[in-house]
């Protein structure tokens, strides 16, 4: 859906380039999490994909479409396009604020309507509540849902996404996240995401760029970056504790069996649980075997040792399958 070729890009003043022939591909339907350290160029990439900034050399293409053949507001209003701060318009309604891209595009009142109804409802903002509210009147975690909702407004194939949720507390970032992916998921979006947050990175992506000084290190699958880490660089930015964040990747009830019988006071699990839960559920209960939860079916059991085989087997599988 993306093709990025040979990207350059450079500033006046820096002798370095502040993107340095940047080469990658990012599939229909996934999320490409662009990470690094500050100044590695992810936030200038993502901007020159919607030509906000004009790339010195190299080619972006969309859907097959280089995007230098394209007029830039055209485009623009095609890609949708979410950043940390929202950037609501204040003295718009919500509805105005998610229905302003298909009023650019022509379309009808009434089709523009309910599509804000129908893109309200999916970020889980009753429409007959907030469609004539003002951001004023929102809080931080509603703004970034009326932030997609507008992104999403035209139904783009293609969105950027610039650290949407780097503003929000913890609690309500980690709600966020799991609620958008599972919307994006849903409509089969191609996302370019740009965080500082190896964590969320890990999360939100189908695969993680990282890169160093405008250039790309290491473009993986979460799981293969983590089990095998392209460099000494790689491996101090996702951190010394990588094993424990792949089991976060892996979905306990995938590890479980059904032919054990679990100890009566074996702790539970809920069933979206994943490995890491799993670890910390069986370490805090001094146990070996936990239980998860299943309705109408035969309990499933997690073991300890189980947990051992899923990381030892998870880091094979990479070393045969490869990037």
């Amino acid at each position: 859906m993306i093709q990025i070729e040979h990207l350059t890009k450079r500033f006046a003043g820096p002798s370095a380039p502040a993107v340095d022939d940047l080469t990658l591909a990012v599939g229909e339907r996934e999320i490409c999490v662009l990470i690094g350290p500050s100044g590695c160029g992810k936030t200038t990439t993502m901007r020159m994909i919607n030509r906000m900034i004009e790339p010195d050399a190299g080619r972006i293409r969309i859907a097959g479409r280089d995007v230098t053949g394209i007029d830039p507001v055209t485009l623009r209003r095609s890609v949708g396009y979410v950043i940390q701060q929202v950037g609501l318009f204040p003295h718009m309604t919500i509805a105005e604020n998610v229905a302003t891209v298909p009023h650019l595009l022509g379309w009808d009142a009434a089709r523009a309507a309910r599509r804000v109804d129908e893109l309200l409802a999916r970020v889980d903002m009753d429409p007959a509540r907030y469609r004539d509210r003002y951001p004023r009147e929102l809080s931080g975690g509603q703004k970034q849902r009326v932030g997609v909702a507008r992104a999403l407004a035209a139904d783009p194939p293609v969105m950027l996404m610039d650290e949407p949720f780097g503003a929000l507390d913890p609690i309500t970032r980690a709600a966020l996240q799991d609620e958008f992916l599972r919307i994006l998921n849903d409509l089969g979006k191609t996302i370019v995401f740009v965080t500082h947050d190896i964590d969320e990175a890990l999360k939100m992506g189908s695969r993680i760029a990282i890169l160093r000084a405008g250039r790309l290190v290491q473009y993986d699958r979460p799981e293969a970056i983590l089990a095998h880490p392209a460099d000494a660089f790689v491996e101090s930015f996702v951190g010394s504790d990588r094993a424990l964040k792949r089991l976060a990747l892996m979905t306990a009830i995938d590890h479980a069996t059904s032919t054990l019988i679990p100890p009566a006071d074996a702790p539970r699990l809920d069933r979206g649980a994943n490995l890491r839960d799993a670890l910390s559920t069986l370490l805090q209960a001094g146990r070996d075997a936990a239980v998860i939860e299943q309705d109408g079916t035969s309990p499933r059991v997690i073991t300890l040792a189980t947990i051992r085989e899923a990381l030892a087997d998870g880091a094979r599988a990479e070393t045969q399958l490869g990037p």
